[in-house]
């Protein structure tokens, strides 16, 4: 089945977002690579609603993905304001 190859390729990149996150050199770089991390958060998310064939995954993954994305719009005016004070 394919979806072990998927659940592979999405450690991959988890890892990669990870050490871009733990490692990067500014606050920005680590904030693309926290969003990026939720992204794939929400991929496994509507991964695990399909090969269970329920929805409730896939309600889950919907909420998640919105308050990522308000928690990236939050940090990036908070930089963004501190950006102009410095």
């Amino acid at each position: 089945m394919i979806i072990p190859g998927i659940v592979i390729v999405l450690a991959g990149a988890c890892l990669f977002c990870l050490l871009r996150a733990a490692l990067g050199p500014t606050a920005p770089d680590r904030v693309i690579a926290i969003d990026a991390l939720t992204s794939i958060i929400v991929a496994c998310l509507v991964l695990l609603g399909v090969f269970y064939r329920t929805s409730f995954y896939l309600d889950v993954a919907l909420v998640y993905a919105f308050l990522a994305f308000l928690g990236t719009i939050a940090i990036s005016k908070y930089l963004e304001g501190r950006g102009l004070e410095s």
